[in-house]
């Protein structure tokens, strides 16, 4: 709407802020690389909590780190940027994985 973005938060409150204006920013290779990463790792996470055996460890991953059990999107993401990716594991096996890989 116009200049204005609703946001819904994951507790149901909604907020109301100014659309930024990104239109001049110039991104550094630090700030690529990390969003490319963090592109890769929200992939991933959608596709990890799909896949029940590997949503339940997730659930209870975040039991044991005392996070929201609820949400194990959010420790699938975490996890896979601790290096840990669960579903290369469980389709590939011991196989190396490629550098540029993406879910």
């Amino acid at each position: 709407m116009g200049n204005v973005v609703f946001r819904l938060s994951h507790n149901g409150q909604v907020s109301m802020f100014p659309a930024p204006d990104m239109s001049r920013v110039k991104w550094s290779k630090a700030q690529k690389k990390q969003r490319r990463d963090m592109a890769r790792a929200s992939a991933y996470g959608h596709l990890a909590i799909q896949d029940p055996e590997i949503r339940q460890y997730y659930v209870e991953l975040a039991k044991e780190r005392k996070m929201n059990p609820r949400r194990p999107f959010d420790v699938a993401v975490s996890d896979y940027f601790d290096g840990n990716d669960l579903l290369w594991k469980k389709l590939h096996g011991d196989q190396q994985k490629p550098e540029d890989w993406c879910w």
